[in-house]
């Protein structure tokens, strides 16, 4: 076993077009460091939802310039494949470190296999790659992003020409001719990929403020916004579109504004995490901001502060689509599975159709139909689509902008966000939703455990009988399970990204008038301890 990684390792090398990366392995084999060559030998990257995305470091189990090369040569075999030699590729990237090298890499790639290849000027958002892919008519796009995964990550994520993410099997296709690619070094490149100017910028921006019609907002100008970018790529994209808006210019953290693939005032770049805004909270403290927005570093989600408190996905999702479904916008209404069932009632009270969808963004944006298309999907991991005609993904930019607008009309009336909450609280019931999540080191305790719960699922959550749907059997299949009963609901799933059991629960509590809010809270936080306690032993975990 230790020849033969031995021998992979110097195979591996020796094809290695990167210098910096094939004295990185050629260091490791000379240490005789077979623990970690172990781990860069393991297997390759696999080319899932998001692409690929994975810790920066040389070999097949690393985003280097090898793994790059032959993604974009995978990627061209699949176009070429599908009929679409010689079209036209665009290419973004963000401000992690190597982005900009990968996005070059595979432009070289690219234009070797015939491609009209274009790329983006600098260091832009993921949204903006989104808008470019359908806007210049390419038939793919390329962002390099790990979007908020750690540091020392980076990614791969890949667009169709359609602008939506890859679902299946195109991935699996993709893959397959990844696999089937040569030795990085021997890979046809070229020089003759265009890098464009900011013209595609500019038009996403304007495309977002068209999109959300800020004039009529007409109190708009007087809103203090608190912002931070989290050291990303967000800012200046995201300040172009406030003032294209007719908003004042957010105030944002200076010590999160200009990108940092370092991160270094966060411990985790990603605004879900504990401790993420901190910063941000006490900006908005100093300002007096009347909401404040935090962007993730490739500015595709955006978290929400108000009154000193972050709101969940969920509690935005529903404030966002109520504030369209008040502004008469007509279609689908879509989110996953995952995610909270308040949008759905909201959805139902104005008349307008809405869908549950497997998790994930590629689904949310094939949800609705040509008689009523999709013209609003989020996912409670702050993912927002509220504008999908301009950008066929989550966007941070436009969410932010759409936060802002209805925090312009309530304030205009002397409301906050958190009032309009209490609002659809009395008129819905409070929606109360929030997570039980298990992390092991033994992947076989997922499996067990969600065997277990296929085999013998609790008949009642909360005292109240539930029904068991496994979703594996739904088409498309999803590896996930479904407890519903009156007012109680929980969705368990592997974690698609980390070994995490991920249990997802929501109860629904009457806000009786005699009682009020504050009561409804109470109970509602002991039903969501109490769904974990009762979880929790139903997983054995």
């Amino acid at each position: 076993m230790t020849a033969d990684l031995l021998a992979t390792a110097r195979a591996w090398a020796a094809d290695d077009p990167h210098a910096g990366d094939r004295a990185e392995i050629e260091a490791l084999i000379e240490a005789g460091d077979l623990a970690e060559l172990g781990r860069r030998f393991a297997g390759p990257l696999t080319f899932g939802t998001a692409g690929l995305r994975g810790p920066l470091r040389a070999g097949p189990a690393g985003m280097n310039a090898a793994v790059v090369t032959r993604a974009a040569a995978g990627l061209g075999r699949y176009l070429v494949d599908s009929g679409h030699a010689g079209g036209g590729v665009v290419i973004g990237f963000d401000a992690r470190r190597r982005s900009d090298e990968f996005a070059h890499i595979s432009a070289a790639v690219l234009a070797g296999a015939g491609f009209a290849v274009q790329v983006l000027p600098h260091a832009l958002p993921t949204p903006v790659l989104s808008f470019a892919v359908r806007h210049l008519g390419c038939a793919a796009g390329i962002m390099v992003t790990a979007s908020h995964n750690p540091p020392d990550d980076n990614g791969y994520k890949v667009y169709l020409g359609d602008g939506r993410q890859l679902v299946p099997p195109a991935d699996a296709a993709i893959e397959s001719a990844i696999a089937a690619v040569g030795p990085a070094r021997d890979v046809p490149l070229a020089d003759d990929w265009l890098t464009l100017g900011d013209d595609v910028a500019t038009d996403y921006v304007a495309a977002v403020v068209d999109a959300l019609e800020p004039s009529l907002v007409p109190g708009r100008g007087d809103l203090v916004v608190a912002y931070t970018a989290m050291h990303g790529v967000g800012a200046e994209t995201t300040r172009a579109v406030f003032a294209a808006a007719g908003l004042a210019e957010p105030v944002s953290v200076p010590e999160q504004d200009a990108p940092d693939p370092t991160f270094r005032t966060v411990a985790f770049p990603n605004p879900e995490e504990p401790g993420a805004v901190d910063l941000l909270k006490a900006l908005a403290t100093r300002v007096d901001a009347d909401v404040a927005i935090a962007e993730d570093p490739d500015a595709d989600r955006c978290s929400v502060v108000c009154g000193g408190r972050q709101l969940t996905g969920d509690e935005v999702g529903a404030l966002l689509a109520d504030w369209l479904l008040r502004r008469g916008v007509t279609g689908t209404y879509g989110s996953s599975l995952v995610s909270g069932s308040l949008m759905h009632v909201i959805a139902a009270a104005s008349g307008q159709p809405s869908e549950e969808t497997p998790t994930g963004f590629k689904w949310i944006m094939r949800a609705g139909s040509p008689d009523a298309p999709l013209v609003f999907g989020y996912e409670e991991a702050l993912g927002y689509s509220v504008a999908p005609t301009v950008a066929r993904d989550k966007d941070g930019i436009s969410a932010a902008l759409a936060v802002a607008l209805l925090a312009a009309e309530l304030k205009a009336e002397g409301r906050t966000l958190l009032d309009r909450l209490d609002e659809l609280a009395a008129e819905h019931g409070l929606f109360v939703t929030g997570q039980l999540s298990v992390r092991v080191e033994d992947l076989t305790l997922i499996t067990d455990a969600m065997a277990r719960l296929r085999t013998s699922p609790p008949s009642s959550l909360l005292g109240r009988p539930v029904a068991f749907t496994d979703l594996a059997l739904d088409d498309p299949p999803v590896d996930a399970v479904r407890l519903l009963g009156d007012g109680v609901r929980v969705i368990v799933r592997p974690s698609g990204t980390e070994p995490k059991l991920k249990a997802y629960l929501e109860t629904v509590v009457p806000v009786h008038d005699d009682a009020g809010l504050i009561a409804a809270r109470g109970r509602g936080e002991e039903e969501l301890d109490q769904l974990r306690a009762e979880m929790s032993a139903a997983l054995g975990l």
